[in-house]
């Protein structure tokens, strides 16, 4: 035993004390009292220190309460008896320096001049083992018991929605679960539900075609939705998926929606509006707020002669207007300042240079995002076109038969030069009553100067009682 601690009275080395080295951690020698006589301690176990302070003291002292009691027993069972098969015995020791190690011994009866010999295993190992697989068990317990009550109120808030609501696995379109209100709504159960029972739960749906309405209906913008007809009660729904993630698997929500009448009149509504602003002979058009165009139907197409809608999408409707920029002011102007326009008359363009009178009525739209205006132009016929200039006309009548009056008396020159401003004052007039009585935006639309335009205005009348004061210079 020269590799060891050797005190007090073990006997010297020999084959059979090399055969407890290799085995025991640590060895104690003890009287039929319990006395420690002698003690070794294996250098594979450092940790357990110098414990020659043992040695002239009981053995009882270096243990804990609950192991004296079973050292006891089995002493006193060696002692009685000492050709007995005593088991191992498992004690817990703790020594002045209160700290605790566990040793398994095996008691041996060496006899009258040795005592009895305790050869001990040491097994803290074993505990922190044990002690590591303690804690993980009671951290598996508590994490258990955390996901059964997230669980719990899953299923309380899940079941209590008045909502219908389905999760759904993407990519086999299999229902995980369903809440109370949709398998009310459907008439099954979460136990009766197959791999594709799903898509049976709907009248002429198939598992592939319903799974990819959904996919399709989660990952788009808007909220549209997947129409579907109830199997068992042939009632109308509609379902509303969107994609989340759980444990970092994609899963699907569904919120089936059951479709009232109203829903019904307000899809047939809309159903309606689309067919009119499709085959309707008016053109009708959208523009953002500075008169690009967005969307355009097939009527606007048509009196512009393009080909398709790319021809004219994201040009500016000026571009398609007579008097270009000029109109497309006047109109922007009155939208942002009333919010509407009615009647306003235009020539419009189309792509290969033709022209056609036309009846401009517009709105403003003010949508989520931004603000945008809503056409709808009218072409006006050649009979209709011609009622329209008469109109405009009836205020020179006077004028004009002043002139027819003077054919005779004068020359062709001189009647030409009489006419000319019969027909300057009723361009200016005409001008001044398309522009609303902006007078800015028709000296523009009539090329002359706001200066230019006053002193016409003055020479034929045509200013209204206190405009004086908005003319340049006044």
């Amino acid at each position: 035993m020269s590799d060891r601690v050797r005190v007090g009275v073990l006997p010297a080395p020999s084959r059979i004390e090399r055969i407890i080295e290799q085995f025991a951690d640590l060895a104690v020698a003890i009287d039929r009292d319990g006395k420690v006589l002698g003690i070794s301690v294996s250098p594979e176990s450092p940790y357990l220190g110098c414990l020659d302070h043992w040695i002239g003291r009981d053995f009882r002292n270096f243990l804990t309460e609950d192991s004296r009691s079973k050292f006891e027993d089995r002493i006193a069972t060696v002692l009685s008896d000492p050709e007995a098969v005593v088991r191992p015995m498992e004690l817990n020791h703790a020594d002045n320096a209160n700290w605790e190690f566990p040793i398994r011994y095996t008691i041996h009866d060496a006899g009258e001049d040795y005592g009895i010999l305790l050869l001990g295993r040491d097994m803290q190992p074993f505990a922190d083992i044990q002690q590591r697989l303690v804690r993980e068990q009671l951290a598996r317990e508590r994490d258990a018991e955390r996901f059964r009550g997230v669980e719990t109120r899953y299923r309380v808030v899940f079941d209590a929605s008045e909502t219908p609501m389905a999760m759904v696995e993407p990519d086999t379109g299999r229902a995980l679960d369903l809440n109370r209100a949709a398998m009310q709504l459907l008439g099954v159960k979460t136990d009766n539900l197959s791999a594709n029972a799903f898509a049976q739960c709907f009248e002429g749906r198939r598992k592939g075609e319903f799974g990819e309405a959904l996919k399709a209906a989660a990952a788009a913008d808007d909220a549209q939705g997947v129409p579907a007809v109830i199997r068992r009660t042939s009632s109308e729904v509609r379902l509303f998926p969107e994609f989340f993630r759980a444990s970092g698997e994609v899963a699907m929500l569904c919120r089936i929606l059951p479709v009232t009448d109203e829903d019904q009149a307000g899809r047939d509504f809309q159903r309606s509006l689309a067919q009119l602003y499709d085959s309707t002979s008016d053109a009708i058009l959208l523009t953002d707020a500075k008169g690009t165009i967005r969307e355009a139907n097939e009527g606007f197409l048509r009196l512009t002669d393009a080909a398709q809608l790319r021809d004219v999408q994201g040009r500016p409707l000026a571009d398609f207007l007579a008097r270009g920029s000029v109109d497309m002011k006047l109109i922007l102007e009155q939208l942002e300042r009333t919010g509407r326009l009615k009647g306003y008359s235009a020539q419009i363009e189309s792509v290969v240079g033709m022209r056609a009178t036309a009846d401009i009525s517009a709105t403003r739209l003010n949508g989520r995002s931004d603000r945008h205006f809503g056409f709808v132009i009218r072409e006006v016929s050649a009979t209709q076109a011609i009622s329209v200039a008469e109109a405009g006309a009836t205020m020179s009548e006077e004028a004009m038969t002043n002139v027819m009056d003077l054919v005779g008396t004068a020359s062709l020159k001189e009647l030409v030069s009489a006419t000319t401003d019969v027909v300057e004052k009723l361009c200016i007039e005409t001008a001044v009553r398309l522009t609303d009585n902006n007078r800015v935006a028709a000296a523009e639309m009539l090329g002359l100067s706001r200066q230019s335009l006053y002193v016409k205005l003055r020479k034929y009348g045509l200013l209204d009682s206190g405009s004086d004061a908005d003319e340049p210079g006044a």
